[in-house]
């Protein structure tokens, strides 16, 4: 099975949970109220974080261990349950003290209910990490959507008798409970009593450095949300977030099914770094015929589309966004690095390189917010650029190759998105003379942009549409 097929169940299988979140917003947001939201998102600031520890990595230790024996698996399996047994004792410590801190009582009651899913998450976790060793992926997609479907339902069928934020709560506990109970009946895999020291520090040699890393981009990644708020308010970190959750749309995507696809594939090709570099360098020309596009014409029609979209009132986006849309399209190339360090059982090194990313960035915040929220989105873009360039360099050089190489494969994808962007900024003047509605205007722009990027596309690119005839035929 190819990293390609695995690509495209993953891909469906997040195209549908992204139809289920979009719609399970429309629904929900219609049977609950603005406080129903707000006691879940309070709880989630410490599940979000308790979901990094909660095994440890060692789902990832198994699916890139080459040689997995019965004794690594009975000892990732009873490891995992203690782990996740353990995180949803401490959430459900925590509660009440989080509780009082937000002065909210009921965030408690909410809190010890999201517990619940860690140790029974936990129990599935090595038969989940089992079925990606074996690229089962049509089945993980088919667990994974239709235990949010059923999840989504079991929340709305509560919100409409009134459950109100224990609706959410509700959907939260059904998908992961169905999951794990797919899980089980999909693999085979059985533990026993089993566990052996030897193997658990096997394990922990590349699991540990996995979780810091893990640690350390949680924390830089929420580090502008503290900084802009305590500096700016709230007024300022409005446009600052949405622009972010735009730049980060497609690198939480896309990037994340390459990523996952990529992981298993290459961990089996440990022995073999020529085909490990080959791999990657079309995984990274997919990424950047997608990537690039969408980033460049955000950046071009980023006024129609924040008008159209959002409304005049966040006219402060636009500015943000022009700033934030190269970063989404160089986030979502050195996302990738990650998987070729844990494929390669090189941890330790991302670990050091997640610290040198996390000063760099944390730093770009406090310089920048000295400017206000426009000077925090250039100073990011500066700070990924000088991270971008390290990182992409020492992956590269894992299997066998150097920025040469990656300037080789971008080439073509870059170029062809360079000219459609010229294209739609060209049409820019002529459309708003001619339409004067920003919606008609951006889907002029779009419709300009689409035309002229599969024109060139077949000119200039035809590898691009090579790599999506294997895609859809596999």
């Amino acid at each position: 099975m190819s990293a390609l097929s695995n690509a495209r169940w993953l891909g469906l299988a997040q195209a549908a949970r992204i139809v289920l979140q979009i719609g399970g917003v429309l629904v929900m947001s219609r049977l609950l109220n603005p406080r129903d939201y707000g006691l879940v998102a309070m709880s989630m600031v410490v599940v979000n974080l308790a979901v990094i520890v909660r095994d440890l990595g060692t789902v990832q230790a198994v699916i890139q261990k080459k040689e997995l024996d019965e004794e690594t698996k009975h000892t990732a399996f009873w490891f995992a349950c203690v782990m996740g047994s353990a995180v949803g004792a401490a959430v459900m410590l925590i509660a009440p003290w989080l509780a009082a801190g937000y002065r909210t009582p009921e965030v408690a009651g909410i809190l010890m209910l999201l517990a619940l899913p860690f140790p029974i998450g936990a129990s599935a976790s090595v038969h989940q990490a089992l079925l990606e060793r074996q690229h089962r992926f049509a089945t993980i997609a088919r667990i994974e959507v239709s235990s949010q479907a059923i999840g989504l339902l079991v929340g709305i069928a509560a919100a409409l008798n009134g459950f109100g934020a224990y609706s959410l709560v509700m959907q939260a506990l059904v998908a992961p409970i169905l999951g794990t109970l797919q899980m089980w009946h999909a693999s085979p895999w059985r533990p026993r009593f089993r566990f052996s020291r030897e193997a658990l520090r096997g394990l922990w040699g590349f699991s540990g450095y996995l979780v810091g890393f893990q640690l350390i981009n949680y924390f830089s990644r929420n580090a502008d949300s503290f900084i802009i708020g305590r500096m700016l308010g709230p007024a300022s970190l409005g446009p600052y977030t949405l622009s972010y959750r735009l730049m980060l749309f497609p690198m939480m995507n896309l990037t994340l099914v390459a990523s996952r696809a990529l992981f298993p594939v290459m961990s089996r090709q440990q022995d073999d770094r020529e085909a490990m570099g080959r791999l990657y360098l079309r995984v990274l020309f997919v990424i950047a015929c997608i990537t690039g596009p969408l980033m460049a014409g955000l950046f071009v029609l980023r006024e129609e589309f924040v008008d159209t979209v959002l409304g005049s009132k966040w006219h402060e986006v636009a500015g943000i966004v022009a700033w934030l849309a190269p970063v989404g399209f160089i986030q979502s190339l050195v996302a990738t690095t990650g998987t070729v360090f844990m494929a390669t059982g090189r941890t330790r090194l991302m670990f050091f390189l997640g610290l040198y990313s996390a000063t760099l960035m944390v730093s770009s915040f406090v310089i920048g917010v000295h400017w206000g929220v426009l000077g925090v989105a250039q100073a990011y873009f500066v700070a990924n650029v000088l991270n971008a360039l390290p990182c992409l360099h020492i992956a590269l050089r894992q299997v066998g190759l150097g920025l040469a190489d990656l300037a080789k494969t971008l080439a073509r994808p870059l170029g062809v998105t360079v000219l459609m962007a010229v294209a739609v900024g060209l049409a820019g003047e002529p459309l708003s003379s001619t339409l004067h509605s920003m919606l008609l205007r951006l889907v002029g722009g779009v419709l300009v942009g689409v035309a002229v990027y599969a024109v060139l596309t077949f000119v200039l690119n035809r590898t691009a549409i090579q790599e999506l005839r294997r895609f859809v035929a596999r």
